[in-house]
This record gives C-alpha cells, sequence and structure tokens, in this order.
C-alpha cells in the first residue's frame, strides 16, 4: 500500500496520472503589436518612436514573456526619409527592437537596393515568407517561418509582406511577391505538422487579404497593418488585430495557454484578454526621444521657412485625399501640371501624406510640402489618348470603398463617376477645358513617376509616350513649393471637378 501511495503523490507532484495524463501551469505570452510607424517627427499627443519604445520596454520589465511584433511599414515616408531613406527609422527601432518584423510596402519606395540596406542595419528579426529574389530564393536574413519555445509552449511565428507592393512602391523587378494567403496557409500547415501549439501570422495586407486570412484558419491569431485601422476581431476562434498608425495606441493581446499530453498527444486551449494602450498617456522613453530632437533639430533650419500662405482651409487627412476631391489636392494637381504645361494633371490621393488640416490664413513651409509628398516622386508629363485618360480616371475610382491610394486628384477636368455601377464602369463623363472627352484624340498629362510606373493600378500609364520622362522630371514637392512661392498667397478651394454618386 505504501508503494502504490507513494507512487500516486510522485505522480501528482510531478503533473501527471497513472493514466499517462501530463499537464503544466498555464502559460502567458503577450502578443504586442505595432503598424505604419514612420514620422520621426510626430508631435501630436500621442503616438511617436519616443512613446511606443516606451511601450515596449515596460511590457518587458514586467519580466513574462512578450513578443514584440512589427507589422511593417518602417523606413519611409517620414519626412527625414527623403533625406536618408530611412536609416533613422531603423536606428530608432533597433532602440527596442522588434521580437518579429515584416516588411510593409513603404519598405519598398527607394527600391530594392536600399530595402535591403535598411533591413541588413536592423537589429531584429525578420520574416517574408511571400517574398524572394528574382531567382526564386528566399533573401538573405529573412525567414519563411520558425516555433519558438515559449515557457513550454510551442508558438509557429509566420511573416509575410504586402503581396501588392509592386503596386503601390517601387521594389523594381529583382524582388517577387507571391499570395499572402498561400504563404500563411501553406506555412501555418508545416507548422502545425512539426508540433506547433499556436500559430501567429504577422503580416502587412489590406482589408480584403486579412478577411481572407480570418476566414481561413490556417492562423490562431493574425497581427496585421497597411489600413491604419484601430480593429480588433475575435470569434472565440480566431484573433485579428490591427494597431492604427504611428503608434497613437499599441495593441496587446495577453493569451492564457494550457498544453495537457495524454497518452503522447498534446491537446492545447488558449484564450486571449486584450489590452489597448492609449499612448497619450506613455511618457516618451528618454533614450528616444533624445535621438528625435535630434534629427527634428538638424531639419529645422532648412525646413521651417514658410513658402507662401492658404486663404482657404485645407485638409489632408487619409480619409479626405483618398475619397473625394480636396482643395489640397486640387493644388498640387494644379502645381504639377503648370510645371509641364500638360493639358490636363491626375496624381494619387496616397501620394498625399501629411494627414492633417490647415485653417484659413496657415502659412505653408517647406517642412509642410514635403511632409504632403515625402516619396520624392518626380513630376512627368505623359502623351495620351482620351481612351487612355478614361481608363485611368476608371482605376482611380475603383477602389474608393476602401480608401485605395489610387483615388485620383485631378486638373483640367470635369469627373462624374457613379459608385454604385461596377468597378471598371464607374465613369459617367469627364470633361476637359469644357467640352466632352474625345477619346480619340491626344492630350499631354501630368503625373507622377510613381503613377507612370504603374503604381496603385495605373498600368494603363505605362505605354504611355514620355514627353517629359523620369529622367528630365522635377520633384513634385520642387513644383509645388514654386507654385506657391510664386503666388506667395494661394486659394484652392473644392470647385466640382470629382463628383462621386453613391
Amino acid at each position: 500500500m505504501n508503494m502504490i501511495r507513494n507512487a500516486l503523490i510522485a505522480a501528482l507532484l510531478s503533473g501527471s496520472t497513472l493514466l499517462g495524463t501530463a499537464s503544466a501551469e498555464p502559460v502567458q505570452i503577450t502578443f504586442l503589436l505595432t503598424n505604419d510607424i514612420y514620422k520621426v517627427d510626430n508631435t501630436s499627443e500621442r503616438g511617436g518612436f519616443a512613446r511606443l519604445n516606451a511601450v515596449v520596454k515596460a511590457e518587458r520589465a514586467k519580466g513574462g514573456n512578450v513578443v514584440y511584433a512589427h507589422a511593417g511599414d518602417l523606413i519611409s515616408p517620414s519626412l527625414l526619409s527623403g533625406f536618408d531613406q530611412g536609416a533613422h527609422t531603423v536606428a530608432l527601432t533597433n532602440i527596442a527592437p522588434p521580437d518579429v518584423f515584416t516588411p510593409g510596402n513603404h519598405e519598398y519606395d527607394f527600391g530594392a537596393e536600399v530595402f535591403l540596406k535598411r533591413m541588413s542595419e536592423a537589429k531584429f528579426p525578420l520574416f517574408a515568407a511571400n517574398l524572394r529574389g528574382a531567382d526564386g530564393k528566399a533573401l538573405a536574413g529573412f525567414k519563411d517561418a520558425e516555433i519558438r519555445d515559449i515557457g513550454g509552449v510551442k508558438v509557429g511565428i509566420i511573416g509575410t509582406t504586402a503581396e501588392d507592393s509592386a503596386a503601390k512602391s517601387s521594389p523594381g523587378d529583382s524582388l517577387v511577391f507571391a499570395s499572402t494567403l498561400d504563404a500563411v496557409v501553406a506555412q501555418a500547415a508545416e507548422l502545425r505538422k512539426n508540433g506547433a501549439d499556436l500559430v501567429v501570422a504577422v503580416v502587412h495586407a489590406n482589408r480584403e487579404v486579412d478577411r481572407a486570412l480570418f476566414d481561413s484558419r490556417a492562423a490562431d491569431i493574425i497581427l496585421t497593418g497597411d489600413d491604419h485601422d484601430l480593429a480588433l476581431f475575435f470569434d472565440g476562434r480566431t484573433v485579428m488585430a490591427e494597431s492604427k498608425e504611428e503608434a497613437e495606441f499599441v495593441t496587446a493581446v495577453d493569451v492564457k495557454i494550457d498544453v495537457t499530453e495524454k497518452d503522447g498527444k498534446r491537446s492545447v486551449k488558449w484564450y486571449p484578454n486584450f489590452r489597448l494602450i492609449d499612448t497619450a498617456t506613455v511618457e516618451p522613453d528618454p533614450e528616444t526621444q533624445a535621438k528625435v530632437d535630434a534629427y527634428n533639430a538638424e531639419l529645422s533650419k532648412e525646413l521651417d521657412v514658410a513658402v507662401g500662405t492658404t486663404t482657404e482651409a485645407l485638409d489632408s487627412r487619409k480619409a479626405s485625399v483618398r475619397t473625394a476631391e480636396t482643395a489640397i489636392g486640387n493644388l498640387i494637381a494644379d502645381a504639377t501640371r503648370e510645371a509641364v504645361k500638360a493639358d490636363i494633371g491626375i496624381t494619387n490621393g496616397g501620394g498625399i501624406r501629411g494627414n492633417k488640416e490647415y485653417p484659413a490664413g496657415a502659412q505653408i513651409t517647406r517642412r509642410d510640402i514635403l511632409s504632403e509628398l515625402p516619396f520624392g516622386n518626380k513630376t512627368v508629363k505623359l502623351e495620351v489618348s482620351g481612351d487612355t485618360v478614361w481608363a485611368a480616371l476608371e482605376n482611380g475610382v475603383s477602389d474608393v470603398e476602401n480608401s485605395s491610394g489610387r483615388f485620383p486628384q485631378v486638373s483640367g477636368l470635369i469627373v462624374d463617376a457613379d459608385l454604385s455601377k461596377p468597378k471598371g464602369q464607374r465613369i459617367v463623363s469627364v470633361m476637359v477645358g469644357g467640352k466632352p472627352l474625345d477619346k480619340a484624340a491626344t492630350y499631354t498629362l501630368s503625373t507622377n513617376d510613381f503613377m507612370y510606373g504603374g503604381g496603385d493600378g495605373y498600368a494603363v500609364l505605362k505605354s504611355a509616350k514620355p514627353l517629359f520622362g523620369v529622367r528630365d522630371a522635377k520633384l513634385m514637392a520642387n513644383d509645388v513649393m514654386a507654385y506657391i512661392s510664386a503666388r506667395k498667397t494661394v486659394s484652392p478651394k473644392i470647385e466640382g471637378r470629382i463628383k462621386l454618386k453613391q
């Protein structure tokens, strides 16, 4: 009897039973998410690298299991990135480095060579299961996925970059992007085959892809970026989170995990709790803030110079420039059109990035213009047919529902569109100089080199004849500065250039 009693006591103390079942204490893992942070000069009451790094350091100082994930968009389009191509944002992120990083589309804004250089400077693990070189091989320094043992729990981690980067950025031909969904499904299956208890996908993906990932059930937790949404979904089975932008909010998903083994088989149960960290309540990290202050001081001498005044209020918020005609969009389209003396002008709303409002009477500085147009895009002049113009405008209004960056801000055009119609059939009428657009006629078009290269879905422009090509073109920002400076005072208004019927 003593032997049986001692065996029972020993089994209980070891967490197992005579029936072959073993269980351990529950493990808690905090998954911390940021995405789309690149403005070193953030001056709002929340957000910025210093507050983000303070949150990360505080979470790690608690001593628990923390997996800090960055879901991409890091090196651009910060104001400073126009000068150092994102070196400063990598340096600031290295102060409190993520445990997982996957590139966003803006990592490729300066081309593949700069992307690879910046990534080589990163002191954090890089993941991109759907990214390959032209040779079909994974990029040096990047992983597709891996399993990490965290407190005895086998956590499978997958990372994917934005599959639409070729259209939304400028990666060139040396990088190849595959389906996010296909990559996550394949990698998740392999991770589970290799014993993963929990699968986490860190992705940079738009809402449509996010939804497909969620519905696939391939990953247990999806940490995403790209849409700048503050979003949290949980249906009792799958978690999906996005942390808005610029570290205004940081999402913490605290997951309690129970792992039980019986007869050699592992059983996993987990449940999340959510904490939304509003960084308006966070004191900036002193180490990071000191570096931010030094970067901003360096720029101020050159950038804080007024070039003119606007008599009208301007609105460059994302929700405005990507969904409707705006006064600032008209200003930029007019300035670039005048710079190359074109018949008409189209620029993509997604290229206007200041995300702010200017009151009537505000002075416009160099910093303002470079903040609005941070990508270093150039103004090109193309010879196009009326049919090409029509097709370009169809592309421009094809995804208004999702606030796509392709939305057109125009000059010299009056466009009527019906958003209740199918995509590709939404343009109702186009007027040029008071006359209906002639699809058989030839026009000159001012646009930017990103769109000319097919960016934001404007593939129809790639075959256009360049009159001022990329080699001879000037920076859009310089064209806008010159336009305002020559007038001293500008009065852009919403004039009915784009009329949308819902």
